[in-house]
């Protein structure tokens, strides 16, 4: 068996381990918290950056900075409409890189049909891209330097920690090569330490090369962004599925994972929602605070 978790956590009716991500975010965020109270509560501020009156955009952004209070930090936010031209965007972006009181910044995406958001990333210091998506962060994870992972292939990580699931020596299979979390997450499972050996599988992997490396796998993370993908067949009995592909379908927002019947097999599965979801959130103040150390605001 893969898993082997510590302490008691809830199960699937078929017994896997469940991969609570709202969970696992609470222990962080009180655990950033309390670092931070320990140290004398000094500032340590995110600042967010929203473009246009998306409303799953609004939502999301003003969940980061009511979870960045809870955190005990602080949060600065720069709000500009729809019409707002490249330059004024990109200024907005610029202000908050000289600011020494702003220790990270998250400017939300997609930006307004018509607006690049690539020159608007490259304005973001490494040190303060909490968001680990410009390509000098993705840069210093491929060469093992100092900062900022994406927060999503983290919070796998995290959950991977949290609850048990062994990596060294074991076979993991990431499915999709997206910057934003395949590659990144390839990066992670096969780094020192972890040690994991990793298989990049993507929409171009056959149907049944699919199955074939998956069923071998001891982890799989599924990041595709199609539909309950993975089903039964793919998992190796004891496996752990992380999902973090998202779908719109006339049921609902769905997973990469057929969750009903990869439960029964599977050791240890992530909810959706509830898996990795709030982990992005949770990693994003942990990068957060370690944006403050980078910078000397905050005690190493």
């Amino acid at each position: 068996m893969t898993v082997q978790p510590t302490g008691e956590f809830e199960r699937t009716p078929g017994g896997a381990v469940l991969m609570d991500g709202i969970r696992l975010r609470g222990e962080i965020i009180a655990g950033l918290r309390a670092t931070i109270e320990a140290a004398g509560s000094p500032a340590v501020c995110l600042a967010t950056v929203l473009v246009g009156d998306d409303k799953p955009s609004q939502l999301y952004v003003a969940s980061k900075r009511k979870l960045a209070g809870e955190a005990g930090m602080t949060s600065r936010h720069v709000g500009l409409p729809a019409t707002a031209t490249q330059a004024e965007v990109e200024a907005a972006v610029a202000a908050l890189a000289i600011d020494p009181e702003v220790h990270g910044i998250l400017c939300q995406l997609p930006l307004p049909d018509g607006l690049d958001p690539e020159p608007v990333l490259a304005l973001i210091p490494p040190e303060k891209d909490v968001d680990g998506l410009t390509e000098r962060s993705m840069g210093r994870l491929v060469r093992g330097l100092p900062g900022h992972v994406g927060c999503t292939p983290l919070g796998v990580m995290r959950l991977l920690e949290r609850y048990g699931v062994e990596t060294k020596g074991k076979r993991a299979t990431v499915i999709g090569r997206s910057t934003l979390t395949g590659l990144p997450q390839v990066l992670l499972l096969g780094r020192k330490g972890v040690d994991a050996t990793v298989t990049l599988a993507h929409s171009r992997t056959t149907a049944q090369d699919m199955i074939d490396i998956c069923s071998q796998s001891d982890i799989i993370v599924a990041c595709a962004g199609q539909a309950r993908m993975i089903t039964a067949a793919h998992v190796k009995p004891g496996a752990a599925v992380i999902d973090v592909g998202v779908s719109r379908t006339e049921a609902g927002i769905v997973g990469d994972v057929d969750f009903d019947a990869v439960q029964a097999v599977a050791g240890a599965i992530t909810p959706m929602p509830r898996g990795t979801g709030p982990m992005t959130i949770a990693c994003l103040l942990e990068n957060t605070l370690d944006a403050a150390r980078m910078l000397g605001a905050f005690p190493v």
